[in-house]
């Protein structure tokens, strides 16, 4: 318990003990904190880089560009905007997409993370700014100060670019909002349990197979499916 809230002394720690229905002495709390070489609260050093990203992820919003070369040899920008929690992409009007739910935006996200590449202008930064957004700029040369939105473009080139030729930008931007939509609602994420962001905070169905008939759908004209019970 004290490793878990940094904050939290022994006396503190006697009184979530009490909560669970175990009356404990605080000496004998202090006594065992110290033999754990568990310093008092006023002399922690505060919370691991652990415990903050685990506080901060909803209050972040994560954004980076990758570039798509089309079938005509022309390169295209596309901005990749990604929440920490549940990791919800967001499309060009920094809205997540749920058909028949809710849309997140932007506005609702008092930082953006972002590195110092070009493409990030002043009136980029401006649009977000205009909103309340905070801009926080990573360290040059350090991806992993940006590592969620990193790993998003991982997966954008091995599940989508590198498996499909995009003829135009308006190509592009029709196969990216129905990988968005795809990215959202249906794809299972390992660290949601299994889940897509739409369903992070539900539990899974509790249902026989053999008694359904599982429906499968194409996704991105065949390069994917999703499977769901038939109505």
């Amino acid at each position: 318990m004290a490793a878990d809230n940094p904050t939290s002394g022994h006396r503190r720690v006697q009184g979530e003990l009490i909560k669970l229905g175990h009356r404990i002495a605080a000496s004998t709390v202090w006594h065992i904190l110290h033999d754990a070489w568990v310093n008092p609260a006023s002399r922690r050093t505060g919370p691991t880089w652990k415990h903050f990203l685990t506080a901060q992820p909803r209050s972040i919003l994560a954004a980076d560009f990758v570039h798509v070369d089309t079938v005509l040899l022309r390169r295209i920008y596309a901005l990749a905007g990604v929440t920490g929690a549940p990791r919800r992409l967001m499309d060009d009007t920094g809205s997540a997409q749920f058909p028949d739910g809710p849309r997140p935006g932007a506005a609702s996200m008092p930082f953006l993370i972002r590195d110092r590449a070009g493409q990030f202008t002043e009136s980029f930064d401006a649009v977000f700014t205009a909103d309340g957004i905070r801009i926080l700029s990573s360290p040059p040369q350090a991806p992993r100060a940006n590592a969620v939105c990193e790993r998003i473009i991982g997966t954008l080139r091995r599940e989508l670019f590198d498996r499909l030729l995009i003829l135009n930008e308006h190509h592009l931007r029709r196969v990216l909002t129905e990988y968005l939509i795809r990215y959202n609602t249906g794809r299972p994420h390992r660290t949601l349990g299994q889940l897509p962001p739409a369903q992070a905070h539900a539990r899974p169905p509790q249902i026989n197979l053999a008694e359904h008939r599982v429906r499968r759908k194409q996704v991105l004209g065949g390069l994917t499916h999703e499977y769901q019970i038939a109505a």
